[in-house]
């Protein structure tokens, strides 16, 4: 069955924005966040409307209608992602929660010696707070390097890592190169020699119907703007195991069972790290964002994006003085990211932009692995369910007409 954009794209209003140079708003910055349905805005919008109030804290009619939200957004939430043995907490998005690892987990279970695995590949959220806590704890990273010809890690260099490894964090979906890495065979490398396993799969979440229980790792990291939810929210899943190891992270109201002026004890399970107000709205809104996705078959939807970026990035590589990285392969995530010998990446993004077109520009919170690639900066094109076929055509004819005028 042929996916059409047409269908879903009409429920995002944004998308018929004309922009203050009066050119249509032509989207194509998906992965840095997704736009978001109308559902998603009017379901915060009553929250607030009609039943703001705090959850878990009082027996009024309205503190009752917003924790049932709140908890039955977290149940969707978890039954989405396929969650039948493990803890859902709530963060702020992806980079919280893995620091919420490195604090919780990390300076509880690690110390002078131990080593950590990461990849080139990993977005800044996923060295910087490991590289924090080498400085205080005095643990080992270890760094495994990717094939700069086919983007692909180096699962020899991997393997060779892992020896006395206690920790293992890979991203799951490159945000630069689209790569989808093979993370079911790193998280059975790991656990062979009993490291535990981290996943970013902010990425991967947007396109492909993760399932965490069944895919093994200890902790899981998400976020909910990049999948057509609000920004502000994402999750940690965690293992029942693994949750035992961790220690509270923040402390105040909600994740305290009983305070004394000496000590205090703690709740159980997830609530144990989900201090203060929580992000009621956003749970919600998240909540309406899968629902509305549940409709939406991912295998074809996912194949209209894959379709879209493979167009690009052919038509791309075809021009003369063009570096188009990735391979956006089938169960890679939509993207491309380019960049033209003599065109600056900075001047390409404000030049699309005057034509209406929006695409992310920089090192992408990856300077690491750009670096590894000799390169400063891209400019980075990606897709989602409803952009279109001439979207891409767009982008094409423009960067074409670009190059040939200005380079």
């Amino acid at each position: 069955m042929v996916f059409d954009p047409y269908t879903w794209r009409k429920d995002f209003p944004i998308l018929n924005r004309i922009l203050p140079n009066g050119k249509p708003l032509v989207y194509l910055d998906n992965s840095a966040t997704t736009q978001k349905p109308s559902c998603v805005i009017d379901a915060m919008s009553r929250y607030y409307s009609e039943y703001n109030s705090n959850v878990h804290r009082a027996v009024h009619t309205l503190s009752s209608e917003a924790t049932d939200a709140y908890e039955g957004a977290r149940k969707m939430i978890a039954d989405w992602f396929g969650l039948t043995d493990g803890n859902l907490l709530f963060t702020s998005g992806t980079t919280e929660a893995i620091n919420l690892v490195a604090h919780s987990w990390g300076r509880a279970n690690l110390s002078k010696g131990d080593a950590i695995v990461l990849t080139e590949m990993e977005h800044h959220s996923d060295i910087v707070p490991w590289q924090m806590l080498a400085e205080e704890v005095g643990v080992e990273i270890r760094w495994v390097p990717f094939d700069k010809e086919n983007f692909q890690l180096d699962m020899g260099a991997f393997e060779i890592s892992l020896e006395g490894a206690k920790l293992v964090c890979c991203i799951h979906t490159s945000n630069v190169l689209g790569i989808r890495n093979p993370i079911e065979e790193i998280i059975t490398l790991a656990h062979n020699v009993g490291a535990r396993v981290l996943i970013d799969a902010a990425q991967a979440a947007p396109h492909d119907r993760i399932g965490i229980s069944e895919l093994g790792a200890d902790f899981v990291a998400v976020s909910a703007h990049k999948m057509s939810g609000p920004t502000g929210i994402g999750a940690l899943f965690v293992n029942t195991e693994t949750l035992t190891e961790m220690k509270p992270f923040l402390g105040g109201g909600d994740m305290i069972r009983e305070v004394f002026l000496d000590h205090s004890t703690y709740q159980e399970g997830s609530f144990k790290f989900e201090a203060g107000t929580p992000k009621i709205a956003e749970a919600i809104g998240w909540a309406e964002a899968v629902k509305w996705l549940s409709n939406i078959g991912f295998e074809s939807s996912h194949a209209h994006s894959i379709k879209l970026a493979r167009k690009v990035a052919d038509a791309f590589r075809s021009i003369p003085g063009m570096t188009v990285l990735g391979k956006q392969d089938n169960a890679d995530a939509p993207l491309i990211s380019f960049i033209h010998d003599t065109l600056h990446a900075e001047d390409m993004a404000q030049m699309l932009d005057a034509h209406g077109i929006a695409v992310r520009t920089g090192h992408h919170c990856a300077q690491p692995l750009l670096r590894s690639l000799g390169l400063a900066s891209t400019n980075r094109a990606s897709f989602y369910l409803y952009n279109t076929e001439e979207e891409a055509d767009f982008l094409i004819e423009t960067v074409q007409k670009l190059i040939e005028r200005f380079s």
